[in-house]
């Protein structure tokens, strides 16, 4: 759970010495509080006092590591029941079922396309990230994860059989994978399979109150990678125990479910267009694992999108890296535009000039993640900026001309700037970044 400043400085040894950086031990509790600084950096704090404020500081949800350095998905690790009261961190991955049952025709044939459903947004890449391979008892289940393993995805295998599921594991050595027993299974089962193959494992059970009773067993025995699974057989009942079990870990302390969720809307109805209604109520509300029997794009990208904006962090805007950015192939008589850094206002511009057919230069300006009409009110976009970034970026050995095209809004700027830009004639773009293209048609150097 978050601690409050006076609880963190309670601990710490009150010299003043400054060796974190910062004047006193209090101002320093304030920092590690705020998340800006973290408690190791002080070097008097004792081995008791850091395993005390570690335990006390952890998040009442705990994080679980899945896939390999290229494909790292984390579970878990939320501290807040709604994202207005902070951020939540760590998306929910999306992922497909394959069960050996299907033909090697219909298994290639999801792989592909799931591998294939890549998008960009706002400079993210987004994609699905996990494979889920059930054990159907045919004898195909370490074949097909040997498939699902060579895609470079993370993998959640599925398998009634202990045995299937350590061999499954040794396929996927170099990565982490999510093991699930299946079935009604003993806590000591789960435990063997967790220590012999030293990865998170699944707990499932009908009832929330099954799962708590197994998850303290397995935490009593050292078995702490854990992901739990409501099994519930109607949407109600999966809104239910997802809310209870968020309620249960951040509101009431409650350790035992303290872990990632899995919800399978697969298992829930064969309907797809039903299951992603599922999986968009699993996504809003706290499931950690997501998995439906197929994808396909009309389906993938507005969870992605829903995701996105889920978990974007609501106190710090998505930001582009100031700079000069090329559009098109632009010559030495290309336009110059210039915007702000916000990630969302850089790609609807930059859109727009592509759209125009225009090669051109854009220049970003550092406004902190403001757009351009909220940054000149705050004074993080002005005369001053522009024309340092100008001179910084050397655009004039890259163009022969020098007119600079402001945005239409801030033309109250405009005057400033050629003070602080000598010889260039700023010129005033459209207000709305829709009529950049009619705009740029008819623009001369």
């Amino acid at each position: 759970m978050a601690l409050k400043p006076l609880d963190i400085f309670k601990h710490l040894p009150k010299t003043n010495c400054k060796e974190c950086g910062f004047p006193t031990c209090l101002a320093f509790a304030m920092q590690v509080a705020l998340g800006k600084t973290e408690l190791a950096n002080c070097t008097q704090l004792s081995e008791e006092s850091k395993k005390r404020l570690s335990q006390a500081s952890s998040p009442p949800i705990r994080t679980i590591t899945l896939g390999s350095e290229k494909s790292k998905v984390n579970l878990g690790g939320e501290t807040v029941m709604f994202r207005h009261e902070k951020t939540f961190y760590n998306p929910p991955p999306i992922g497909i079922l394959l069960s050996e049952g299907l033909s090697d025709e219909e298994i290639d044939r999801r792989l592909e396309k799931f591998c294939s459903l890549i998008y960009e947004r706002v400079g993210l890449t987004l994609q699905g990230e996990v494979i889920a391979v059930e054990d159907k008892g045919q004898g195909r289940f370490l074949a097909t994860v040997k498939k699902a393993f060579n895609t470079g995805k993370c993998l959640l295998l599925i398998s009634p059989e202990a045995e299937n599921l350590i061999k499954a594991a040794e396929i996927c050595q170099g990565t982490k994978p999510l093991l699930f027993l299946a079935g009604q299974v003993p806590t000591e089962k789960l435990a063997q399979v967790a220590k012999a193959t030293s990865l998170p494992i699944v707990v499932s059970s009908n009832t929330l109150e099954g799962i708590a009773k197994m998850t303290a067993v397995l935490s009593d025995q050292g078995v702490t990678d854990l992901v739990i699974y409501p099994e519930v057989n109607s949407v109600g009942t999966l809104l239910k125990n997802l809310v209870l079990i968020r309620r249960a870990a951040i509101h009431g302390g409650v350790r035992q479910l303290g872990y990632p969720v899995l919800a399978m809307p697969a298992r829930l109805t064969d309907d797809l267009l039903t299951q992603t209604m599922y999986a968009c109520l699993a996504i809003a509300k706290y499931a950690s694992l997501v998995i439906l029997s197929d994808l396909s794009g009309e389906i993938l990208f507005p969870l992605l999108l829903e995701r996105l904006n889920l978990f974007t962090d609501p106190q710090r805007p998505l930001a582009t890296v100031q700079g000069l950015y090329e559009i098109g192939q632009p010559g030495r008589d290309a336009p110059l535009l210039v915007t702000s850094n916000f990630s969302l206002t850089y790609f609807i511009v930059s859109g727009e000039i592509q759209n125009s057919r225009v090669p051109a230069y854009l220049l970003v300006v550092d406004t902190e993640g403001l757009s351009v009409l909220t940054a000149w009110a705050a004074d993080k976009l002005n005369a001053e900026k522009i024309a340092t970034l100008v001179k910084q970026t050397k655009i004039e050995e890259k163009i022969d001309h020098r007119t600079l095209i402001l945005p239409g809004v801030v033309a109250g700027i405009a005057g400033e700037l050629e003070e602080e830009l000598p010889g260039w004639k700023i010129l005033l773009g459209p207000r709305e970044a829709a009529y950049i293209p009619v705009f740029l048609k008819n623009w001369k150097p």
